[in-house]
C-alpha cells in the first residue's frame, strides 16, 4: 500500500482526495496539508482522516508521517517549490497538469527527480480512457499504415456565467494553457511522434466573456511526417464534444475516427475504423481497471512498486509543456515557432 500526502486541499484537491485516493484500496491517505486556512478546515469537514492529520504545510505533514510520496494538488504557482520540497525529502511525486510555469523550472524538477532516483510523473489524466489507448495501439502495431494527417476539434460553451467573480475568465491562454495541453499531450502519446513546428492563431469571439483568447486553431508537424490540424473552442455555440475532443485520422490504408472522456468518465469513448474500399467498423474497447485520475494514480503507484519510470512521467511531459509553450509563442507573435530537437 502506497502511503501518501496530498497537498492543495482546494475544491480540486479535495474531489482528488474523496474520488480518487480514498476509494482506493491500494493508497493510504496519511495526511493533508494547504497553507489556506479555510481551505485545510473544508478538508476537514470533508474527508475522512483524524483531526492531527491536518498540516498548514508540506514540511509539517512530513514530519509527523512515513509516506512514501507526495500528490501535489496545489495551484500552479506552487508545483515547483512543493515538487522540490518533496524531492529533496526523498519522496516520490505525482503532480497535477500542468506541470510547471516554464519549460526551464520543468527541467530543474526532473534532473532533481533523477538526482534523487525518485519517480516524478504528471497526471495527464485523459490518457488512461479505454479510447486512447485503443488508438495508440492501432498506430503502434501500423494496422492501417502511416498516419499523415489528424483533424482535432474541440468544442465547449462555458461562456454562461457572468464574469464578477468568475476566474474561469480571467486564466492566462484559458484555452492553449489551460485545456489544449490535455490534447497536446494525446497527441504525442498516441502517434509516438514529437512535435517540430507550429503554427497558431489565437482570438476572442465578439462575444466572448473571456480576458484572454478563448478559441484558437494550430498547425502542428511532427518527427514522423504527421501533420495535425487543431481547432479548440470554450466559446463555441456548436454541438459540445467530448473532452478529449473529435479526431479523425487519415492513414495509408484508411481512416480512424475517434473520442474520449466525458463528465461520468469513458461512457463516451469510442473507436471506428474505416480500411480503403471497406466499410466502417467501431472497435469493441477493453476494460481498464481504473481510468482518469484513478487510472494515473494505479500507474504511478504500481512505477513506484516496480522502480520503473511511469506514463507521463516528468521527462516525458516535458514534450508536451514545449508544445504549449511554443503554441502560444506562435499565437503570440503571429510567426510558426521552431521547436529545438529534444525539448
Amino acid at each position: 500500500m502506497l502511503r501518501i500526502i496530498q497537498v492543495g486541499m482546494g475544491g480540486w484537491g479535495r474531489d482528488w482526495a474523496r474520488t480518487v485516493l480514498q476509494p482506493d484500496k491500494n493508497v493510504a491517505l496519511l495526511a493533508c496539508a494547504d497553507a489556506d486556512p479555510a481551505s485545510l478546515e473544508l478538508a476537514r469537514r470533508h474527508l475522512d482522516l483524524p483531526a492531527d492529520r491536518y498540516f498548514d504545510s508540506l514540511a509539517a505533514a512530513l514530519a509527523a508521517t512515513d509516506a512514501e510520496a507526495v500528490l501535489i494538488t496545489a495551484s500552479l504557482p506552487g508545483h515547483v517549490p512543493l515538487a522540490v520540497e518533496a524531492l529533496r525529502a526523498g519522496k516520490h511525486v505525482l503532480l497535477e497538469k500542468p506541470f510547471a510555469p516554464s519549460l526551464a523550472e520543468a527541467r530543474q524538477v526532473v534532473e532533481l527527480a533523477a538526482a534523487r532516483r525518485r519517480v516524478l510523473m504528471i497526471s495527464q489524466n485523459y490518457r488512461f480512457f479505454p479510447a486512447v489507448q485503443t488508438v495508440r495501439a492501432l498506430v503502434r502495431t501500423g494496422s492501417l499504415g502511416a498516419v499523415g494527417a489528424v483533424a482535432i476539434d474541440f468544442r465547449r460553451y462555458a461562456n454562461g456565467p457572468a464574469p464578477d467573480g468568475h476566474r474561469h475568465y480571467t486564466l492566462h491562454h484559458p484555452l492553449l494553457a489551460d485545456m489544449a495541453i490535455h490534447h497536446f499531450d494525446l497527441m504525442r502519446a498516441v502517434l509516438g511522434q514529437e512535435p517540430v513546428e507550429v503554427a497558431c492563431r489565437a482570438w476572442n469571439p465578439p462575444w466572448s466573456k473571456f480576458e484572454q483568447p478563448a478559441a484558437a486553431v494550430a498547425t502542428i508537424d511532427f518527427n514522423g511526417g504527421t501533420v495535425v490540424s487543431y481547432r479548440g473552442s470554450w466559446v463555441s455555440p456548436g454541438p459540445q464534444t467530448a473532452w478529449a475532443g473529435e479526431w479523425r485520422m487519415e492513414c495509408a490504408g484508411g481512416e480512424i475516427a475517434w473520442t474520449s472522456r466525458d463528465n461520468r468518465g469513458a461512457g463516451v469513448d469510442r473507436v471506428t475504423v474505416r480500411p480503403l474500399g471497406q466499410r466502417p467498423r467501431r472497435l469493441d474497447l477493453p476494460a481498464l481497471p481504473q481510468i482518469d485520475r484513478a487510472g494515473s494514480l494505479r500507474a504511478f503507484a504500481q512505477a513506484v512498486a516496480l522502480g520503473e519510470q511511469p506514463e507521463s512521467s516528468g521527462q516525458d511531459n516535458l514534450g508536451s509543456i514545449a508544445l504549449t509553450h511554443a503554441a502560444i509563442a506562435a499565437a503570440t507573435t503571429g510567426a510558426p515557432v521552431r521547436m529545438a530537437a529534444g525539448s
